[in-house]
């Protein structure tokens, strides 16, 4: 090793080293003179040491710890030249692949659904051609579990407490009266219902009784008293093809907002009340109802014309319509999605009678109108 190399300022981990006239020069401090001690200098502050093992002082020389600066900082491992790093860190603004469009779903079961509204409507055909009065028993038994899951709602979310023996009697009772006398009966057994409500709720404390009462009265007049029509249109000579253009036009009516407005649907209805209806919706009722309603009056009505079916579809969607959303109305005060869970894929037994207990009056009187009570 030459003079020459120790002439050459040195660049290190601790700094330049001090031009010496001597090898060997031995550091300063108490055994030596200090005129021959090799001066030091502080320590200089690390630099911070670049991820991935980036070489920034390569070209001057610098030293790098071995090890992390801190104890508690992992060690990272340098990879060789020419090797693609370990565990890269990922690239903040790397594009992030687009979430899948999502497809529009019904909500339920359409499987269930289907397969319960088959068997259902099985047994309303099959009761109402061969024997009327056992049609008449199939009314009053979705009555009773009517007036059951509605007042069962109203205490569980409500804490009202509608009487609903003497509900459930006088709404069979309801049923029964509008088959054998008519209308007129229909009337007096409502007013006999709300009667025997008033009194029945008098063994009870007093605490909560005009809710109760009122509740009540509500409920007569909404399940059992407008299914009565059902029955009243039964009595006509061709009575089973009333209350089947009733079904049927109510089904379709329902199936057609549903079927337009799942696929064109943009513009809510009443999206306070009921999300899920559309404008769009309720024309595709309209129109399926109207073609139904020619339909059923120039085939299936006795003396019926295709122009009163369009009257009667049209009429059809709009009761059906606002059935629908009238108890959505009781439901969303009750906080509630179904009214029950007797019937897959439907909800409950009021969840299908929503829309067909408002327009069970509605067709009665415009039969009556156009053909005739029979």
């Amino acid at each position: 090793m030459n003079d020459s190399s120790w002439g050459t300022p040195q660049t290190g981990y601790w700094g330049p080293s001090d031009h010496g006239s001597g090898r060997g020069a031995a550091p300063a401090g108490p055994a030596y003179d200090a005129h021959n001690a090799q001066q030091t200098r502080p320590m200089p502050v690390v630099p911070d040491v670049p991820e991935h093992g980036g070489d920034q002082d390569a070209g001057r020389g610098a030293a790098r710890p071995s090890g992390p600066l801190f104890r508690d900082e992992p060690t990272r491992a340098r990879p060789h030249p020419g090797e693609a790093p370990q565990n890269p860190e990922p690239m903040p603004d790397a594009p992030q692949p687009a979430p899948a469009p999502q497809k529009k779903s019904a909500g339920r079961d359409l499987s269930a659904a289907i397969g319960v509204g088959v068997g259902l409507g099985v047994v309303i055909v099959a009761s109402l051609f061969v024997v009327k009065a056992v049609f008449v028993g199939v009314i009053a038994v979705a009555v009773v579990v009517g007036l059951w899951e509605l007042t069962t709602r109203l205490q569980e979310r409500k804490g009202i407490k509608a009487p609903l023996v003497p509900l459930a009697l006088g709404g069979a009772a309801m049923v029964v009266a509008g088959y054998v006398r008519g209308a007129e009966g229909a009337w007096v057994a409502m007013a006999l219902t709300a009667l025997a409500v008033l009194v029945w709720r008098m063994a009870a404390p007093p605490e909560g009784y005009l809710k109760d009462v009122t509740a009540g009265l509500f409920a007569a007049f909404y399940v059992p008293f407008l299914a009565t029509f059902v029955a009243v249109m039964l009595t006509a000579d061709d009575g089973p093809w009333r209350v089947l253009t009733f079904l049927l036009l109510t089904v379709v009516s329902d199936t057609g907002a549903y079927a337009v407005g799942w696929r064109f649907g943009t513009h809510k209805l009443a999206p306070r009340i009921s999300p899920g209806k559309t404008r769009e919706g309720l024309l595709g009722a309209v129109a399926f109802s109207m073609v139904g309603g020619a339909l059923c009056m120039q085939f299936l009505i006795d003396d019926g014309s295709w122009w009163q079916g369009l009257l009667l579809g049209l009429a059809v969607a709009a009761s059906a319509t606002l059935g629908d959303l009238g108890e959505s109305m009781i439901k969303r005060d009750l906080g509630i999605k179904d009214m029950g869970t007797l019937l897959p894929g439907h909800g409950g037994i009021m969840d299908r009678l929503d829309s067909l207990l408002p327009t069970a009056p509605v067709v009665w009187l415009l039969l009556v109108l156009f053909v005739g009570s029979g």
